[in-house]
């Protein structure tokens, strides 16, 4: 069965990850359609963003309590009403809803599904995981650009949204056929409101005010305010974990130990540099070429994330492993600064900036949450990726 499940679960993540890169290009034809301003558009993709990152809290809270695998359909049923929702939306609210809806099911999804993948079948498939894993997450992303230009030249958006909701439905049919009963991790554990509230507000808050920045100033109370405000009630949230008796996110644990800490800081850091760096210089050069052409340029970045899956395949179970994310930065760092050369950066410089780029964010981001996920007991597992996605999302 593993290869069914794997195939679940490229299809559970690859839909809304994909499209979060690829609804750039196509955004100015979704707002004509659908009498959307610019700045709801913005909100949409904002908000999108904000149902990922709770979504790795929740998932966490429901599978202390809940029989996981049963869990696991009901989100598979939400990511494909979310899908149809965006697909068939004849105006703002229903687009809006559905994009939701699909950020919050995926990162459900993600926590659910990814985890039972490493630990379910043994370490004997542990690389193919790794390998999936990273495609899943680092591939669909870096393959966005290109699908959304391809879109945006036929002057249409719909044909890529019917295309993501049937990846979602094939997803769903994946996981009937897959389906055995799991029981909940820990009937013990304690509901924890306080902690699913506060990752709520804050990663609301934050992606609301980062939103905003596409009409308003940076310092102004619609932008820089929720931005900080979200960020410290995500700081509150750490902090609380680590105080509380039981908690739900296991923070006093991975702060005891270098490797999954080194592991987080990588983590955020080159989510933060890749995510800004990209979508930088691709705004820079909107104005130069085709939707089309502007995605081809980044097409490198795709085939440095396919190496660099093929190659934590090769080294996760080595110790050569600990050099991935060290060589990974190196390598983030000098595409930047292969980007940064000039400024809007020539098409040379792109595509060479973007194929290091690639290689430098699939060796430190997937290799870091694996490391810091293995660096405590395996049953931690889902807390540890739902820790590590949470500060991922809001630090990118």
């Amino acid at each position: 069965r593993y290869w069914a499940s794997a195939a679940m679960v490229v299809f559970a993540l690859v839909p809304y990850l994909a499209l979060s890169a690829a609804i750039g290009p196509i955004t100015p034809v979704i707002a004509h359609q659908l009498h959307m301003s610019l700045q709801t558009m913005s909100l949409a993709s904002g908000l999108g963003n904000a149902g990922y990152a709770v979504g790795t809290v929740l998932a966490v809270q429901f599978a202390m309590h809940l029989p996981q695998r049963r869990m696991m359909l009901i989100y598979t049923v939400l990511l494909v009403l979310g899908c149809l929702l965006s697909a068939a939306a004849q105006n703002a609210g229903m687009f809006i809803a559905g994009h939701v809806l699909q950020g919050l099911s995926t990162s459900l999804l993600l926590i659910a599904a990814v985890p039972p993948l490493a630990l379910g079948f043994g370490a004997a498939k542990l690389r193919e995981t790794a390998v999936i894993m990273s495609m899943c997450i680092f591939g669909a992303v870096t393959a966005g650009p290109v699908i959304g230009g391809l879109q945006a030249n036929a002057g249409g958006w719909r044909p890529l949204f019917w295309i993501i909701a049937a990846i979602a439905v094939a997803a769903l049919l994946l996981a009937v056929l897959t389906y055995e009963y799991q029981p909940p991790a820990d009937r013990t554990a304690p509901w924890d409101f306080g902690a699913t509230g506060l990752a709520a507000v804050g990663a609301v808050a934050a992606f609301w005010g980062a939103s905003e920045l596409l009409t308003h100033r940076f310092v102004g109370p619609w932008t820089i305010g929720p931005l900080i405000f979200g960020l410290a009630v995500i700081v509150v949230l750490i902090i609380h974990q680590y105080r509380v008796r039981r908690p739900l996110l296991i923070i006093r644990p991975m702060l005891q130990s270098t490797i999954p800490v080194a592991g987080i800081v990588i983590a955020l850091f080159a989510a933060a540099a890749s995510v800004s760096a990209t979508s930088l210089t691709a705004t820079l050069q909107t104005s130069l070429y085709s939707p089309v052409h502007l995605g081809l340029l980044y097409l490198p970045e795709l085939a440095g994330a396919v190496l660099t899956a093929i190659l934590l395949g090769l080294v996760i179970t080595r110790r050569e492993m600990q050099l991935l994310p060290l060589a990974g930065m190196l390598c983030l760092g000098a595409g930047i600064g292969i980007l940064r050369v000039e400024l809007p950066p020539s098409q040379t410089l792109t595509l060479i900036g973007s194929a290091v780029t690639g290689i430098g964010l699939g060796a430190t981001v997937a290799p870091a949450l694996f490391a810091a996920g293995f660096s405590l007991p395996s049953t931690n597992l889902q807390r540890v990726f739902a820790i590590v996605e949470l500060m991922r999302a809001v630090a990118a």
